[in-house]
């Protein structure tokens, strides 16, 4: 089912940019400081932890593709209910924290994994809650029944239901792919910190677990 309203908000889209900007820094500088991390566990652990990271990333991408065939173009003007969005209000944020949690494996440590999935997890309540008071405002009592009936973030399985077709905007698909490829940078890239660290080019500053 789709909840449709004209007009998407400026003042809505202003604020999603906006957001999107300071999320970027927030993980560009958190990955910054975990490039003068160590894992502390041995080598056959680490490695399992970054597999385990890598499985996560595509979880994550896959999730987000499943995810933007349903809200692709509609976000601001839309309430969609079906798909992934009939057992979550925001599968995209759900999915970005568990590939983020990926990107955080990477360094070989399940501390930093962790430390990025919850820095995901409060940065998107922030931004779901502003985003609430929009969608509350343009679409009034339908989307206050979603609210009441649907899980913020975490999945409610049983209410899963979809329709057999949709309209879908390629365009978006492939956007959100390329972003979601973008989650696989981490493992070329602490790979090559470590090594620069073995080097005494980068300091080692912590060995996490």
């Amino acid at each position: 089912m789709t909840l449709t309203k004209s007009g998407a908000s400026d003042r809505l889209a202003r604020y999603q940019k906006l957001r999107r900007l300071w999320i970027f820094i927030g993980i560009v500088a958190t990955g910054g400081l975990l490039l003068s991390v160590r894992t502390a566990w041995d080598e056959v652990a680490a490695e399992h932890i970054e597999l385990a990271g890598i499985c996560l990333i595509w979880i994550g991408i896959v999730g987000r593709l499943w995810s933007i065939l349903y809200i692709g173009g509609h976000k601001a003007n839309a309430i969609i209910t079906d798909g992934p969005y009939s057992v979550m209000r925001n599968p995209l944020y759900f999915f970005s924290t568990i590939a983020a949690t990926g990107v955080g494996f990477q360094t070989g440590t399940l501390t930093a994994g962790l430390l990025f999935g919850i820095l995901c997890f409060v940065a998107f309540q922030i931004v779901i809650r502003r985003e609430e008071k929009y969608l509350s405002t343009a679409f009034g009592a339908p989307y206050a029944n979603y609210l009441a009936s649907v899980p913020r973030f975490f999945p409610k399985m049983s209410l899963f239901h979809d329709r057999e077709t949709r309209e879908i905007s390629t365009h978006r698909m492939y956007s959100t792919l390329l972003d979601g490829l973008v989650f696989f940078i981490a493992f070329p890239l602490f790979e090559f910190a470590e090594y620069l660290q073995e080097i005494g080019i980068i300091p080692v500053l912590a060995r996490l677990y």
